[in-house]
Order: C-alpha cells, then sequence, then structure tokens
C-alpha cells in the first residue's frame, strides 16, 4: 500500500520522490503550501489522524 503523505490533496511519499527527480526539488510541496495557504486545507476532514 502507498504512503499517503497529504490526505487533503492525495499526494503520496511516491509523488514527492518522482516529483523531486523531475525538478530537482518538490514543487508538490510548495503547491500544498500554497493551497493550505488559500485556506483549501480540510486535514481534519480527510486525514485519518486528523492533522
Amino acid at each position: 500500500m502507498e504512503r499517503i503523505v497529504c490526505h487533503c490533496f492525495g499526494y503520496s511519499k511516491a509523488d514527492i520522490e518522482r516529483d523531486v527527480k523531475r525538478h530537482g526539488r518538490s514543487t508538490i510541496a510548495e503547491l500544498i503550501e500554497a493551497e493550505a495557504r488559500a485556506g483549501n486545507c480540510r486535514c481534519a476532514e480527510r486525514n485519518p489522524g486528523g492533522t
């Protein structure tokens, strides 16, 4: 089973690893941060751990 890193947007550890290989850094982390700043993060509802 693939490890989900971001339940809000469905990114897995493998997604982030592929992103780093492609871009030399994680652009996914930037996307998550931008969405969270925009108020689109729903960790409490989507993450089984609530964080």
